[in-house]
């Protein structure tokens, strides 16, 4: 009898559970002729309190009953897809951003949202996977967060010391991940660490106190332009509070500003563990039910188990109503529907992205490329470079990352098939019969038995034609939770370096880094210095390329490389008006933003203004004439500064407002056009909380580099 009884019990379930799937499968959420939030009500509407919670989980589970599939928010791809198996590996974003190049950076992007979307479509087509763990589409990047201070550990991941820069670089790798169908998406992108992170000593409790018209104007445009104009779907809160208030729960930030203001309608995440943090280290809440309501009517909508598992608690003991819950659900859902989770596969035209493009030939060119641009020639005295091949028979390549994979962000970095070091690129790329010598000469932090192996350094040297010394930082000096103290080379590579040059004086330094590194010795005495920063999988190559002149280099600095850290307020100012950034800096840096040589050169003239007159809310276009005036083929980033002669305020001494990189044959001339509206002339006004545009004068500069402009007029701006 009690067998009879339980057999029927099961038999009642799986009754249930079929008819509960066939009532799913004719859901009005599954209709894709329905508006897309008719749609995200009806699945809400299917939901009870627990799988409400289940669902605002960054590692979300599948419900078999409504036919929703596994959800994995928790994936990254800072320069290229973090997986099991090798995925195209590209230079950290702060290289690509020393390419000063939009379209490369939205082209990398779009490889990367590529191979994102084929790993996801290897795991099946269909649109249900009960119970299958896999990679999802929710991607943890762009890093948008400004380079204030040279010291912080995580410059490798972001776009430079500039707002306008980074604004332009991270809209364009926004587009290039998300794709540009007008339905759906590659994959989401998520912009992150908002706002005001700058520092990892004590971060999670660090509270960063910035003015209003400071958090405006300069660590937040960036992240405005990615939501405004590129429409990321996802928006990481940072762990620090800002001006007291936690950043996970800083409506200001999170409701006020970026949904309210910006119409963000994407959802909203913390930095890894964000409710803990908040309630037990920050202890802005009594308990983690608390904690939960106070995230999520901040305007935070998804976080790990912990988020999930208080949120039914947190409604049953009064501190949230299901409406702000599903108002969290809402945003969440809205992104899943538009990466096709809840539709026909067919219809998704991201899923006919085949896993055998990941890690392919096209991809790994694209890599190449990237490398390339991104490659900073910093000094060439007398032409010592390009390198002649048929001159050079023998090469010295020296230093302790000349032949070690540094990767920079290593945590949210793919696994890679082969990669290229500086070693391997030479050798490759050196001409036939050329002998490559090869000694570390030390460590990057130390020398084990110092003496013998700065003597091999220096032997290998002395033999050959010319020495090649690879230097820079590690994970051992800057990296998250890493800032560093110093912004020098470390003492032993620059005596390693001195050794070297003592040996034979035609050395070449190259450099590869994060953030900064400060060689003075270097600059003052070795004909040529090469920045590459942490170049990804084909650096190597791209490397020789530069060396041999086989590549015209271009790069240009993303940040100001100061003489030394006596030159910048502490690490706990974040006031950027006191001293930091070009834009504020008044001393004389190693090399200024926007700095990088050729191997041609470029004469600019004929600047011309539509206007020497415009309105409040009009607009100007500056042309110039660029003139290859050299023996190569070559490319030149052209930069356009302004500066308010007189203001209400203290504003920057100059401030990038548009750029374009340009390639030239010899004697050939562009002209290159920018528009230039007054909006970008304006400031913030605490009084009435709103950019103005304050009536005067303002000089309009034409650069090589923001210390080498070449021409300036002036516009005069009127009510």
């Amino acid at each position: 009898m009690k067998k009879f009884i339980l057999l029927s019990v099961l038999t009642l379930l799986s009754f249930n559970r079929v008819m509960a799937a066939d009532a799913a499968t004719n859901a009005l959420y599954l209709d894709v002729n329905q508006p897309i939030e008719a749609r995200i009500d009806d699945l809400i509407a299917h939901l009870d309190l627990r799988e409400k919670g289940e669902m605002l989980s960054t590692t979300a589970p599948a419900i078999d009953r409504l036919r929703i599939p596994v959800f994995n928010g928790w994936n990254q791809c800072l320069r290229g897809v973090q997986w099991s198996e090798p995925t195209t590996l590209f230079p950290c974003p702060i290289g690509l951003a020393a390419s000063w190049d939009t379209q490369l950076v939205q082209q990398v992007a779009s490889v990367t949202g590529d191979e994102a979307r084929a790993i996801y479509n290897r795991a099946g087509k269909a649109m249900y996977w009960p119970n299958v763990r896999h990679n999802g589409l929710v991607y943890r990047s762009p890093v948008l967060n400004i380079s204030r201070d040279p010291r912080w550990g995580r410059i490798a991941e972001v776009w430079g010391e500039d707002p306008f820069l980074a604004s332009r670089m991270g809209v364009a790798f926004v587009n290039g991940l998300q794709g540009d169908d007008p339905k759906y998406l590659k994959v989401a992108a998520t912009n992150k660490h908002y706002a005001v992170y700058n520092q990892e000593t004590r971060r999670a409790n660090l509270n960063t106190v910035v003015s209003e018209r400071m958090l405006m104007e300069y660590w937040l445009p960036d992240f405005r332009e990615a939501v405004v104009e590129g429409h990321a779907q996802s928006v990481m809160a940072a762990m620090n509070s800002v001006n007291g208030v936690p950043c996970s729960a800083n409506k200001l930030l999170l409701t006020t500003l970026l949904k309210e203001q910006w119409g963000f309608d994407g959802f909203v995440v913390p930095d890894s563990g964000g409710v803990r943090l908040f309630q037990r280290d920050q202890s802005y809440a009594r308990s983690m039910e608390e904690a939960v309501a106070k995230m999520i009517q901040a305007g935070t909508d998804v976080d790990d188990r912990y988020f999930a598992d208080m949120i039914p608690r947190a409604v049953q003991q009064g501190f949230l109503s299901e409406k702000d819950l599903d108002d969290s659900l809402r945003r969440v859902f809205r992104v899943r529907f538009r990466l096709g989770e809840f539709d026909p596969p067919d219809l998704v035209p991201f899923n006919r992205i085949s896993p055998s493009i990941i890690d392919g030939a096209e991809n790994r060119a694209v890599a190449l490329k990237a490398a390339q641009e991104s490659v900073v020639l910093l000094a060439n005295r007398d032409n010592f470079l390009p390198l002649d091949k048929s001159r050079v028979k023998r090469i010295a390549v020296i230093g302790p990352l000349a032949n070690t994979v540094m990767l920079g962000a290593a945590n949210y970095t793919g696994k890679y098939s082969k990669y290229v070091l500086p070693l391997d690129g030479i050798k490759d790329r050196a001409a036939d019969g050329t002998e490559v010598l090869f000694a570390p000469g030390c460590e990057v932090l130390t020398a084990t038995n110092r003496d013998a192996t700065f003597g091999q350094a220096a032997a290998a040297a002395k033999q050959s034609d010319v020495a090649i010394v690879c230097v820079g930082l590690s994970d051992q000096i800057e990296g998250e939770e890493r800032d560093r103290t110093d912004i020098n080379l470390p003492a032993v590579q620059e005596d390693l370096i001195r050794a070297v040059f003592a040996a034979n004086p035609k050395t070449v330094v190259v450099f590869v880094n994060g953030g900064p590194v400060t060689a003075r010795w270097a600059g003052q005495n070795v004909p040529a210095m090469i920045e590459m920063f942490y170049p990804g999988e084909e650096g190597g190559h791209a490397l020789a390329d530069v060396l041999f002149g086989d590549f015209n280099p271009a790069g240009r600095l993303p940040y100001t490389i100061y003489a030394s850290l006596d030159q910048i307020p502490p690490q706990s100012e974040y006031d950027v008006s006191k001293g930091f950034t070009y834009l504020y800096f008044a001393g004389v840096p190693q090399f200024a933003f926007g700095h990088g040589l050729s191997y041609t050169t470029f004469k600019y003239s004929g600047l011309k203004l539509s206007s020497q007159k415009i309105s409040t809310n009009g607009t100007v276009n500056v042309s110039v004439d660029v003139k290859n005036t050299g023996q190569r083929a070559g490319d030149e980033v052209v930069q356009l500064y302004v500066h308010q002669e007189k203001s209400s305020v203290k504003v920057p001494i100059k401030e990038l407002c548009g750029f374009q990189r340009i390639s030239l044959q010899p004697g050939e001339t562009k002209t290159v056009t920018f528009t230039l509206p007054a909006a970008k002339l304006a400031i913030w006004d605490e009084m009435t909380h709103g950019f103005v545009v304050e009536p005067g004068a303002f000089d309009v500069m034409i650069g090589a580099s923001s210390a080498d402009i070449r021409l300036q007029d002036r516009i005069t701006v009127v009510q």
